[in-house]
């Protein structure tokens, strides 16, 4: 995996975040936050990862074996349990095209298998350092 890197924008909370493949989007607080809204908020980008990720990999799989798979429509909530400590990610997937039951039920597992997932769902340690 290549780097990500970011840097602070003209405008408070604005961050430009640019990746070594060259592509680069903004991210932004919410205005009731002080941000200008000017691009996805973090929590925003975390879960717009887990859609993309979801959707390229049912479209590669059902590609693969031939299914009429013609749209993938993806709603995810995140929801943060102070009390817990624990974050819950509820994801709705909506699978158009001609699929049976058991096509269905194999591009749900295998939703639960694309790497951002996988990333979401087992420890992740993060280690931060100051240069």
């Amino acid at each position: 995996m290549g780097k990500i890197r970011s840097n602070s924008g003209p405008a408070p909370f604005q961050v430009e975040i640019h990746s070594d493949s060259g592509n680069q989007i903004l991210a932004d607080e919410p205005l009731e936050l002080g941000g200008g809204n000017l691009g996805f908020s973090p929590d925003e980008l975390v879960r717009a990862a887990l859609a993309a990720c979801t959707t390229a990999t049912l479209q590669m799989y059902a590609n693969r074996k031939g299914w009429d798979l013609k749209e993938v429509n993806l709603e995810i909530d995140m929801v943060w349990d102070k009390e817990l400590s624990k974050t819950t990610i509820h994801r709705n997937i909506q699978l158009s095209g001609n699929l049976d039951e058991a096509q269905r039920e194999r591009l749900l597992s295998i939703a639960n298998m694309c790497p951002i997932h996988k990333v979401y769902s087992h420890p992740i340690e993060i280690i931060s350092n100051l240069s």
